[in-house]
C-alpha cells in the first residue's frame, strides 16, 4: 500500500534538541514514526473552559484512555478587531497546547478558520462580513486574503513554539475548513475552486504533518477527508491511500433556549465506536469529550444556551459523567490492546444471521474479532469459535483473541453517578445576599430618539460588528391629522424581524416583546398602538441571541429588524398600511450600562448611583448587584438564577454568559421519548430528551478562577424583569453512586474526591431496577453482599469489588450471568 510521507527535520533551539516525529498515513491508519496507530481522541475547546481547568480536563482525558485532544481555533475570539490579536488569559492557545503536550497526549489542531461549533457566527469575526466586496467561504479574493492571514498567523505561532510533530512537538494533524461538503452545492463552481485553494494554501504552509478536511468528499490530494456524525461505520474515504477517520462522533447534542435536555446513552455511543473500528476505522474523535460553557456572548445559533455540556464524558464542570466516561474507558483499553491486528490484520467477514455479522482481523501471530447485532429489538444467540454467545440487540461484542469476550457495548460494567447541587459551606453566601440596583438609562432612545448614526433604511444588525447584543432602531413620525392611517380603527404596529428578541416602545411607552426559538429566522411583533397627529417616536430594541453559525451562506441570513415595519388599521373590509421601512432611522449600538461597564467594580461608571432601598422586582431593563464570599472547597460552583427573566451575569467583571431561566422547555418535545430511554436503535437529537416543561437552563457555571479572596461581586443585567431574591450559589459533586456489574468484571466505585459514607443496597445474583430503585431478584449469593460492600468501601474515596461467587458465595441462579448491584452514598 502506498504511503504519503512528509519530510521531517530535527528542530534545534538554544536549550534543547527535539527529535522530529514522522507523521504519515496509508490506507489503514495514521502512522507515527512508521508505526500504524489506533488513535482515540476527544474534543476540548480551550475557550469553553478556563486555563486553570485545562490540566485537570486533559489529565482526566488521558486517564479515560484518550491518545489525543482535538480543538478548534476560534478566529473571532482572537481577532475581534481586524489585525488586533488577543491570546491572553483563557485565550492562550499556546498554553493550552503545552498543557496537552505536558500530559503526553497528541493534538489535532482544527484551524478552520470556519468552525461552526454552535459558536457565534461560526467563528468568523463580524468585521469580516462588513468588508467591501467580500463573500465568505467561496473563491473571493478579499475573504481568501483574510483567511490566509489568520491561518498563517496560527501556523507561525505554533511553529515558533516547535509544537508540530515535525518539530518534535505533539500536533500530529491539522484541519483546514470545516464541513464544507455539506453546503458546497450552494456555492457552485466558485465553491469547488475554493476547496482546491484551501488545500493548496494549507499545503504551502509546510507544517510537516497531514492536513484533513471533514465532510468533504472532494478533498483534493493529499488532504484526508473524514467523517462527522452519530455513526460513521459506513463511511469510506475518497482516496485509497487515506485511512478511515472519524473527526466528530457526537457524544450527545447541544441545547437551545426553549429546548429539552439531550441525552445519548453510553451503550449507543460505545456501539457507534465499536462498529466504526469493526468496519476498518482506526482514528476516532469524540465531539465533545468535554463541552464546557459558552461564556460571555460566544454562543451561536441563534438560541444556543450558555451551557455546552453536550452530554459529554466529562460534564460541563469537568466531573466524570458516569457511566459514559467509564464505559468508554473500558472500550478504549480493549481497542488499544488490538492495535496491531486492527492496523495490519487481514479482514474476513462472517454472517451468522440476518443483522448479525462478525469481522475477523488476522495476522501471522494472532487474531481479533468483532460480532455485531444491529437488530434493534432482538438479542441473538450464536455459536462462535465453538462457544455459544448471546449478543444483545444493537450491540457489538469484542473478542481480542477471538475466544473470550472482553467487552460488549450494551453491558455496562461501570458506575452511574448521580450528581447533586448542595448548599455551600459559607452560610452567608446564600442566606444574606443583599441586593442593590439601578435602572438602565433608556430615556435617550425611548423618549428622545437619540442615536449615533442614521439612514433612510433598515440596517442589518451585523453592521454593528457584534459590539453588543443590543441595537436601537428609532424613527420620528410626524402624522397629519388627515393621514389615511387615522381613517381606520384598531391601529397596530407590525415589525418583521429575524427571530431574535425584539422590544417595542412608542412615545416612551413599552408596548411588548417578541422572540422565537432555535431554527426560526423570521418572526413578527404586532401590537396595538395609539398614535396622535403630530410627532410620534417609535423606538425598537433588537437583542440578538447569537449569530447564525451553520448552513449554506449562513452569513447572509439577516439579524435585527429586516422589515417591513408597518402601521396597520382597518377600514371596513380593507386594511390601510403605512410602511415606515424607508423612513429616516437613527441607530444606537449597545446599552448605557454596558458602555459604562456597570458589571465591573473597577470601572468609574459602576461605582455610584446603586440604590439598596426598595429593590424592585419584575422590572425590565434593570441592573442588580450583590457581594458574597466564594464557596469553600474545590468542587465546581454554580449559581441558581431561577426567578430571573433574561439577561447576562458577571462575577467580578467576568461574564458567565447569557441567562434565560424564564424560557421553559417545550413540553411537547418529550412526547415521543417515553419514561424509559431505550439505547437500541439509531440515535437522533430528539431521542431520549428530558426536562420538558422546566426552565431551559437554571444553573450557570462559575469557574473558581473567577473568584477572588474576600468579597466577590455578582452583577445581573435583567432585560425582561425578574426577582433576584432567590439567587443562590451551590457546589456540584457526586451524591449517589451505583454499580451494576456483570460477574467476573471488576467494579470500581468512586465518589470523585469525597469518601463513600454509606452503602444502601447490595445484591449479587439477578437484581432488578436501576440506580435509586434497585431490588433483589429471584436469586442471590449466600454471603451478605451489603455487609461485604460496607466493609470494603465505606470511608474510602474509591473501592474495587470483584463480583464472583468466591466473594459473595454460591447462589441458586443456575447458569445465568450474575450481576452485582450496589448503591452507595457519597
Amino acid at each position: 500500500m502506498a504511503f504519503s510521507t512528509f519530510t521531517l527535520v530535527l528542530c534545534f533551539s538554544s536549550f534543547i534538541i527535539a527529535s522530529a516525529i514522522e507523521v504519515s498515513h496509508d490506507g489503514r491508519a495514521i502512522t507515527i514514526d512508521g508505526k500504524r496507530r489506533v488513535l482515540i481522541s476527544g474534543s476540548i475547546h480551550y475557550t469553553r473552559s478556563t486555563a486553570e481547568m485545562w490540566p485537570s480536563l486533559i489529565k482526566k482525558s488521558k486517564e479515560g484512555g484518550l491518545d489525543a485532544i482535538e480543538t478548534y481555533v476560534f478566529w473571532n475570539a482572537h481577532e475581534r478587531q481586524r489585525r488586533q490579536y488577543d491570546f491572553s488569559g483563557d485565550l492562550d492557545l499556546i498554553r493550552f497546547l503545552r498543557a496537552i503536550q505536558n500530559e503526553g497526549l497528541y493534538t489535532i489542531l482544527r484551524i478552520g478558520p470556519y468552525i461552526c461549533g454552535e459558536w457565534n457566527y461560526g467563528g468568523f469575526p463580524l468585521w469580516l462580513h462588513n468588508m467591501p466586496d467580500i463573500e465568505l467561504r467561496t473563491a473571493n479574493d478579499v475573504f481568501m486574503k483574510e483567511m490566509q492571514n489568520f491561518t498563517t498567523l496560527i501556523v507561525n505561532m505554533v511553529k515558533n513554539e516547535n509544537l508540530f510533530a515535525s518539530q518534535g512537538g505533539n500536533i500530529i494533524l491539522a484541519q483546514i475548513e470545516n464541513e464544507y461538503g455539506n453546503v458546497i452545492e450552494a456555492y457552485g463552481d466558485p465553491g469547488k475552486a475554493y476547496v482546491q485553494w484551501c488545500a493548496n494554501m494549507a499545503e504551502s504552509l509546510n507544517i510537516g504533518v497531514p492536513w484533513i478536511m471533514c465532510q468533504e468528499s472532494d478533498a483534493p490530494k493529499p488532504i484526508i477527508n473524514t467523517c462527522n456524525g452519530w455513526y460513521c461505520d459506513n463511511f469510506s474515504p475518497n482516496n485509497p491511500n487515506s485511512p478511515k477517520m472519524w473527526t466528530e462522533n457526537w457524544t450527545g447534542w447541544f441545547k437551545s433556549w426553549g429546548g429539552p435536555d439531550p441525552f445519548r446513552t453510553a451503550e449507543d455511543l460505545a456501539y457507534s465506536v465499536a462498529r466504526f473500528f469493526q468496519t476498518g476505522g482506526t482514528f476516532q474523535n469524540y465531539y465533545m469529550y468535554h463541552g464546557g460553557t459558552n461564556f460571555g456572548r460566544t454562543a451561536g445559533g441563534p438560541y444556543i444556551t450558555t451551557t455546552y455540556d453536550y452530554n459529554a464524558p466529562l460534564d460541563e464542570y469537568g466531573n466524570l459523567n458516569q457511566p459514559k466516561y467509564g464505559h468508554l474507558k473500558q472500550l478504549h483499553d480493549v481497542l488499544h490492546s488490538m492495535e496491531t491486528t486492527l492496523t495490519h490484520g487481514d479482514i474476513t467477514n462472517v454472517y451468522f444471521a440476518e443483522s448479525v455479522t462478525g469481522t475477523i482481523y488476522t495476522t501471522n501471530e494472532t487474531s481479533s474479532c468483532f460480532v455485531a447485532n444491529i437488530n434493534t429489538t432482538e438479542d441473538a444467540t450464536i455459536l462462535f469459535q465453538g462457544t455459544t454467545h448471546i449478543i444483545p440487540a444493537w450491540s457489538v461484542s469484542i473478542f481480542p483473541d477471538c475466544e473470550k469476550e472482553a467487552y460488549n457495548t450494551a453491558r455496562v460494567n461501570t458506575q452511574t453517578s448521580i450528581m447533586v447541587k448542595e448548599a455551600t459551606k459559607y452560610e452567608d453566601v446564600n442566606v444574606s445576599l443583599k441586593w442593590s440596583w439601578r435602572p438602565e438609562m433608556i430615556d435617550g432612545p425611548v423618549l428622545k430618539g437619540r442615536g449615533d448614526v442614521q439612514a433612510n433604511r433598515l440596517i442589518d444588525q451585523k453592521r454593528a460588528n457584534d459590539l453588543s447584543d443590543y441595537l436601537w432602531y428609532m424613527t420620528n413620525l410626524n402624522l397629519d391629522e388627515k393621514d389615511p392611517i387615522f381613517m381606520g380603527e384598531n391601529m397596530t404596529l407590525r415589525v418583521n424581524a429575524t427571530g431574535h428578541v425584539l422590544h417595542a416602545y412608542v412615545n416612551g411607552k413599552y408596548l411588548g416583546s417578541k422572540w422565537a426559538k432555535y431554527g426560526i429566522y423570521s418572526n413578527a411583533l404586532e401590537t396595538p398602538v395609539m398614535l396622535s397627529p403630530g410627532d410620534n417616536l417609535i423606538s425598537l430594541l433588537s437583542a440578538t441571541v447569537g449569530f447564525m453559525n451553520y448552513g449554506p451562506k449562513f452569513d447572509l441570513v439577516g439579524a435585527g429588524i429586516r422589515g417591513p415595519i408597518q402601521l396597520i388599521s382597518k377600514f371596513g373590509d380593507e386594511r390601510i398600511i403605512k410602511d415606515l421601512s424607508a423612513h429616516n432611522w437613527k441607530y444606537k449600538v449597545g446599552l448605557d450600562g454596558l458602555k459604562r461597564m456597570y458589571y465591573n467594580s473597577d470601572s468609574p461608571g459602576s461605582t455610584s448611583k446603586w440604590a439598596s432601598d426598595s429593590v424592585p422586582v419584575n422590572r425590565n431593563m434593570t441592573w442588580y448587584m450583590t457581594t458574597f464570599k466564594a464557596p469553600a472547597g474545590t468542587d465546581p460552583v454554580v449559581v441558581d438564577l431561577l426567578g430571573l427573566g433574561k439577561g447576562e451575569a458577571w462575577i467580578n467583571g467576568n461574564s458567565i454568559g447569557r441567562y434565560w431561566p424564564s424560557y421553559i422547555a417545550d413540553e411537547s418535545a418529550c412526547s415521543g421519548s417515553g419514561d424509559v430511554c431505550d439505547y437500541r436503535g439509531p440515535y437522533s437529537d430528539s431521542k431520549c430528551v428530558s426536562k420538558c416543561g422546566e426552565p431551559t437552563q437554571r444553573w450557570y457555571h462559575v469557574p473558581r478562577s473567577f473568584f477572588q479572596d474576600g468579597d466577590n461581586t455578582l452583577v445581573l443585567f435583567e432585560e425582561f424583569g425578574g426577582d433576584p431574591s432567590e439567587v443562590n450559589f451551590k457546589t456540584v459533586r457526586a451524591g449517589t453512586v451505583c454499580g451494576n456489574a456483570y460477574e467476573n468484571r471488576t467494579l470500581e466505585l468512586s465518589c470523585q474526591g469525597h469518601p463513600i459514607s454509606a452503602v444502601n443496597f447490595a445484591s449479587f445474583g439477578d437484581p432488578v431496577g436501576s440506580c435509586g430503585a434497585f431490588q433483589k431478584g429471584t436469586c442471590e449469593g449466600e454471603n451478605d453482599a451489603l455487609s461485604i460492600l460496607q466493609k470494603e468501601c465505606v470511608g474510602k474515596e474509591t473501592c474495587f469489588i470483584d463480583p464472583t461467587e468466591d466473594k459473595f458465595g454460591t447462589s441458586t441462579c443456575g447458569n445465568i450471568v450474575k450481576r452485582l448491584a450496589v448503591e452507595a452514598v457519597c
